[in-house]
C-alpha cells in the first residue's frame, strides 16, 4: 500500500482497537441505543460544521441523498444496535470472530454488487485471518454451545456484519458516483441517527443522560475519534483500495484491542493467542501486499 494508505490503515486499528475502552464509560445509566444515538448526532452535526468550515459543498441531489440515507441505515445505525444484543447472548470474544467473517462478504458482495475482481490471495489472507482469530478466542469458540439463545446471538451478530458490510459497498459505490466521503459519512451518520432514534421511541426506549465526567468524554471520545476519524480513514480507504481489502483491518482491531488490553488489563498472551496473532500478521501481508514491479 501507499503511504496515505498505510496512515489510514493504522489510524483506523488503533483507534478501532482502544473504542472498547470508551464504550466500558458508555454502560450503564443510559442505554446503549440511545448512546450510540448521541454518538452518531454529534459527530453528524460537528462533520457538517466542519465541512461548512471548510467551504465544502453540502449540496446533493435527491438521488445522492437517498443512498448517503442508505449508508447511514447500514453503517451507522441498526447494525451498531445488533452489535450490542448479540453481546447480550455471546462473548464479546465470539462477536469479534463474527465480525472477522466481514472480509469474507466484503469479497462476496463487491464481486456481486460492483463487479469487484475475486483476488486469490486476498481470498487466502482472509483465511489466515479468520483462522488466527480463531486461536485467539480459541477458549471462548470452546464454551460455545448449541442453546436458543446462543444460536439468537449468531443470528443477530451476523446480521450486524452483513448490514456493515452492504454499508461498505454503499460507500464504495458513493465513492464512484463522486460523494465525498466527509460529506457522505456527515449526511450519513445523521440519517443513521434519525433512524435509530426512531427505532429508540417506537421501542420505549428513555432518553436519559449522564453528565458525569467519564460518559461525556467517552461520548466525545467515540463520535470523534471512533467515529469521524475512524470512519472517515476506513471509508476513505474502501475508495482507494476497495471494501475487502480495506475490511481486513476489521480483523486486526481485536488484536489491537488485547495488544492494548494487555498494557491496560493485564491480560495474558498464551501460545493460541500468540499462534493467532502471526496468523492475522501473515493473513495480512498476504491480503495487502503488492509485488514490487519487475523492471
Amino acid at each position: 500500500m501507499s503511504m496515505k494508505n498505510s496512515l489510514l490503515y493504522v489510524v483506523t486499528i488503533i483507534i478501532w482497537g482502544s473504542t472498547w475502552i470508551g464504550i466500558k464509560f458508555q454502560l450503564g445509566t443510559v442505554d446503549p441505543m440511545v448512546s450510540v444515538v448521541y454518538r452518531f448526532s454529534l459527530s453528524a452535526v460537528l462533520l457538517l460544521l466542519f465541512c461548512k468550515a471548510r467551504g465544502l459543498t453540502l449540496k446533493f441531489s435527491a438521488k445522492e441523498h437517498t443512498f448517503m440515507a442508505l449508508l447511514g441505515l447500514l453503517l451507522f445505525s441498526v447494525n451498531y444496535w445488533l452489535v450490542y444484543v448479540a453481546e447480550v447472548y455471546l462473548t464479546s470474544g465470539l462477536v469479534a470472530v463474527l465480525f472477522s467473517s466481514i472480509v469474507f462478504m466484503n469479497i462476496a458482495n463487491g464481486a456481486f454488487f460492483l463487479g469487484t475482481p475475486v483476488e486469490k490471495k486476498m481470498v487466502l489472507g482472509a483465511m489466515a485471518g479468520i483462522l488466527g482469530i480463531g486461536l485467539i478466542f480459541i477458549h471462548e469458540i470452546e464454551s460455545f454451545d448449541l442453546t436458543d439463545k446462543s444460536l439468537m446471538g449468531v443470528v443477530f451478530g451476523f446480521s450486524s456484519v452483513l448490514l456493515a458490510s452492504l454499508g461498505n459497498i454503499t460507500s464504495a459505490r458513493n465513492s464512484k458516483h463522486s460523494i465525498p466521503v466527509l460529506q457522505a459519512n456527515a449526511f450519513g451518520m445523521g440519517y443513521g441517527a434519525l433512524a435509530l432514534a426512531l427505532l429508540a421511541l417506537g421501542l420505549g426506549k428513555e432518553f436519559a443522560f449522564s453528565m458525569t465526567l467519564p460518559y461525556v468524554i467517552s461520548l466525545v471520545y467515540l463520535a470523534v475519534f471512533g467515529s469521524i476519524i475512524a470512519f472517515t480513514s476506513y471509508l476513505t480507504l474502501i475508495s482507494s483500495i476497495g471494501a475487502d481489502k480495506a475490511s481486513y483491518s476489521i480483523m486486526v482491531v481485536p488484536v489491537v484491542a488485547l495488544i492494548i488490553s494487555s498494557f491496560v488489563e493485564g491480560y495474558v498472551w498464551n501460545f493460541s493467542a500468540i499462534a493467532g496473532l502471526i496468523l492475522v500478521v501473515v493473513g495480512n501481508f498476504l491480503a495487502l501486499h503488492r509485488p514490487a514491479a519487475v523492471r
